[in-house]
């Protein structure tokens, strides 16, 4: 049975984790978690899903076939360091490391070895993430399989050079935040017109998901907003 070590242990490895074992794509036992120092979340992920806690990083690399990569960016450089002595040519990395691109982790890693970089969203905390994947050129296509099928447990999965990977981070990434924002403005108008709040969240939310919903039938979205915004309409 192959093993994935994660590590890191906040919210988007804990939505990876949580699809892992939802989707019965891994067995819990199969799965390790670290992090620097806080061993009650280590503790928590355990008890929750299942999975191996262990606070020492070292035989989470021995144990594993995979890693992901899911500190905070800040840290991945002292994380990586942490890492290097345990490293073995034929492990696959897997960065969740928003804007450090693949030649910069093999650079910390000290050897080479394959990278797939990826772009999740917060959404992957519900299984509804947007994610899109480059790979180094040492990936085999099984890994690449491999990478597909663990972010395919948190929603839709692209394959991009990793090139787009910035435009996907503004577009996918970031876009969700916007969308937040809109949401947040049309509540405030909402209040201000005198709509009781929890009425107005609601119709927020089924008038969101509808309109979603409208362009999955693939229409143009510029003529579904000309419908509605027509003169004298």
């Amino acid at each position: 049975m192959k093993q994935m070590g994660f590590i890191g242990a906040g919210s988007m490895a804990e939505a990876m984790i949580k699809g892992l074992v939802k989707s019965g794509a891994m067995e819990p036992e199969a799965i390790f978690v670290t992090n620097q120092s806080n061993t009650a979340r280590l503790r928590e992920l355990s008890e929750t899903y299942g999975v191996c806690g262990e606070a020492d990083t070292a035989k989470v690399a021995a144990r594993s076939d995979t890693l992901v990569l899911a500190m905070k960016p800040k840290d991945a450089a002292d994380g990586m360091a942490a890492l290097r002595p345990y490293l073995r040519k034929d492990q696959l990395l897997i960065s969740v490391l928003a804007g450090i691109p693949i030649h910069t982790i093999q650079h910390y890693a000290g050897l080479e070895l394959p990278v797939v970089r990826a772009m999740p969203n917060t959404s992957a905390a519900i299984q509804k993430s947007a994610t899109a994947f480059a790979a180094s050129p040492l990936v085999t296509k099984e890994q690449m399989r491999e990478a597909a099928d663990l972010f395919a447990t948190v929603g839709s999965v692209a394959i991009v050079e990793e090139s787009a990977l910035d435009a996907v981070t503004a577009v996918a990434g970031s876009g969700p935040a916007f969308v937040y924002r809109f949401v947040e403005a049309l509540q405030a108008s909402a209040a201000e017109l005198g709509l009781p709040e929890e009425t107005a969240k609601q119709l927020i939310i089924d008038m969101m998901s509808g309109a979603a919903q409208m362009l999955e039938t693939g229409r143009n979205p510029s003529v579904m907003r000309k419908e509605i915004t027509s003169a004298g309409g």
